[in-house]
């Protein structure tokens, strides 16, 4: 189980959607950073090396998808966990760009939760 306190950053241009699930993590114990496209999202993962997961929507206005966003991440914070969410697409977590999972929306944010913890667990 992810300890109390573990920080994750939410990417996605939906502000409703956005601070939704927000709201869920918090209320699970987890601190929650927010960015409505991958430009925000870098700035967040350079400022805040505690960041240990990255949920984040594929579909976003900006210089890249969440996909591309994905492999930035795995590519420049190999730590950190990834979890890519779409109402457009339709991804087995085998076929994604990067390991992770994926959940198409809407989402049951209890999966999302137990996912999240699934990933951060030690192993």
């Amino acid at each position: 189980m992810a300890q109390k306190g573990t920080t994750v950053i939410v990417v996605e241009d939906e502000v409703i959607v956005r601070m939704d699930i927000a709201m869920s993590l918090q209320d699970e114990g987890f601190i929650v950073l927010e960015a409505s496209n991958a430009d925000e999202a870098i700035d967040l993962l350079d400022a805040h090396p505690e960041i240990r997961l990255m949920f984040t929507d594929i579909d976003m206005p900006g210089s890249m998808d969440g996909l591309k966003l994905a492999e930035a991440v795995r590519d420049r914070w190999p730590p950190v966990k990834i979890i890519i969410a779409s109402g457009h697409r339709e991804l087995r977590d085998d076929l994604l760009p990067i390991e992770g999972k994926f959940f198409s929306k809407p989402y049951d944010h209890a999966r999302i939760i137990s996912a999240m913890r699934e990933m951060l667990a030690p192993r």
